[in-house]
């Protein structure tokens, strides 16, 4: 297709997240740190919830899903940017870019259905512990699981050719670090508001409907946690929750800030450093806050490093 003298299937160009600056074998080494750290301490989380049999339970498979979720997330962006970094060239393929864009929102709404869910787990676990094997079963678990790859994969399969069958018909420089969907709009020649009101309208329903179970969820939580007597299960039960609810704070506050915020509250230098934040840091955050913050997990960690001290001795003799 050719709209004036541009072929809507030219290639983009990434600016980056810093373009300008000073120092940019430091933002690499930046960059590439935050990810091997990423990749790293998401497959450690999946290796020790298959290994250790005190982390068969329902929160942990689903913590396993979510970083999977992570690890493929972070994978879709990081990568490009560091070959763009060494090579110098920030190309990228009207192909790349679509493939880019859908991979991002399947996975982001993948991982926002999936936190939202798994407030229902912590909720079965404090307020009907008793029946916590019935409705948290294998079953149940594969379907939460099952229902958050779906509803990332419409929201994916919906945004991504309505936004790519725009005509890119202003400059092809996408300033930003990968092709998210406002900053791809903004080089469109055609009016888009129609689009970004029900875009708009889709990013509303996607927060609201896994926000209306974590609102429902921890509203029970906490009229439970308040009538019980013993202080230390209040203890226990707060604990358990706390870093799910400092997961989703990261990840949901950020998503709010770039698609429900009016864009005339923020810069594009805002929206990309926002969108670092949940694209590139909340990937290493998240085992980091479940692994800190977890006995178990902490538990499960020791008696690893444990084993494989003992087994090294063993071979040195």
């Amino acid at each position: 297709m050719e709209w004036g003298n541009y072929s809507m299937y030219a290639d983009f160009v990434l600016l980056g997240l810093f373009s300008n600056t000073r120092f940019p074998w430091l933002f690499f080494a930046l960059i590439l740190l935050v990810f091997v750290t990423s990749i790293a301490s998401n497959i450690l989380m999946i290796v020790l919830i298959h290994m250790d049999s005190r982390l068969h339970t329902p929160m942990y498979f689903l913590l396993s899903q979510l970083s999977v979720m992570d690890i493929l997330y972070i994978s879709t962006i990081v990568p490009k940017m560091l070959i763009d970094q060494v090579v110098g060239q920030r190309t990228i393929s009207f192909a790349g870019c679509t493939a880019q864009h859908f991979l991002y929102l399947t996975l982001a709404g993948a991982e926002f259905f999936l936190l939202g869910l798994m407030s229902y787990d912590r909720y079965v676990a404090i307020c009907n512990p008793l029946r916590y094997p019935v409705l948290m079963s294998r079953k149940v678990c594969l379907l939460i699981v099952l229902a958050a790859w779906i509803g990332g994969s419409v929201d994916g399969f919906l945004l991504t050719p309505v936004t790519m069958q725009f005509p890119f018909c202003a400059s092809r420089e996408i300033n930003h670090f990968f092709c998210e969907v406002p900053a791809l709009l903004k080089l469109s020649c055609t009016d888009t508001s129609t689009y970004e009101t029900a875009m708009y309208v889709c990013c509303i329903m996607m927060l609201l409907i896994p926000f209306s179970v974590i609102s429902a969820s921890y509203t029970r939580i906490l009229i439970t946690v308040y009538r019980m007597s013993e202080a230390e299960g209040r203890r226990k039960a707060v604990a358990t929750c706390s870093s799910h609810m400092v997961v989703v704070s990261l990840f949901y506050g950020a998503a709010m800030y770039t698609y429900v915020l009016p864009h005339s509250y923020h810069t594009p230098e805002q929206d990309k450093a926002v969108s670092a934040f949940y694209t590139i840091l909340t990937p290493m955050l998240n085992p980091l806050i479940y692994s800190l913050r977890n006995k178990d997990v902490t538990g499960a960690l020791q008696k690893a490093l444990g084993r494989c001290f003992s087994s090294g001795r063993v071979n040195a003799f």
